[in-house]
């Protein structure tokens, strides 16, 4: 049986997350030799590594999809849900060259809101970390635009299947 806090599992997914996150800061041009999947599944799959969850795979369906919306958002950057058939995450982030890796390390830094012995987020937000980390979850597509009127930079991602079911465990 798997045990939540298994120290070796929490410690080598933690340093695989630093380590990844300390290489994206300290190589500015890593992102170019990246692809932009890439740039998105393994800051979420480092994440779903330290609970010991199964590596997401990129879907064109969905990366269209979130692509589709993040063009909408585009005018506003608002940071209105989709309300689409898939989880979503969303992200706004002031100024340019906001990078995937910083919009997923912001959702993921809500664990240490989430409690798994009772299921809630502490009276804090945790609920793009959960859908991260949803067991169920087995695709993902995300997108980045850049608003116009210098606003900033709107990120989306999408998860198939989608996971935040009240009263559900996401592992």
């Amino acid at each position: 049986m798997f045990t939540l806090y298994s120290p070796k599992l929490y410690f080598n997914g933690f340093i695989a997350i630093l380590l990844f996150f300390f290489f994206q800061t300290t190589n500015p041009a890593n992102a170019a030799g990246v692809s932009l999947a890439n740039q998105f599944l393994i800051p979420h799959n480092a994440a779903r590594a330290a609970i010991g969850a199964k590596p997401l795979v990129w879907d064109t369906r969905l990366a269209n999809y979130a692509q589709w919306y993040a063009n909408q958002r585009r005018g506003d950057c608002a940071l209105i849900h989709s309300t689409g058939p898939y989880g979503e995450n969303i992200f706004w982030g002031s100024g340019w060259g906001w990078k995937p890796a910083q919009a997923v390390q912001a959702w993921v830094a809500e664990r240490r809101w989430y409690n798994p012995y009772t299921n809630t987020c502490n009276g804090q937000q945790c609920g793009h970390y959960t859908q991260i980390a949803w067991r169920g979850t087995k695709k993902l597509g995300c997108a980045s635009v850049t608003c116009y009127n210098g606003r900033g930079v709107f990120i989306t991602c999408n998860y198939d299947p989608p996971g935040n079911y009240y009263g559900e465990r996401p592992y």
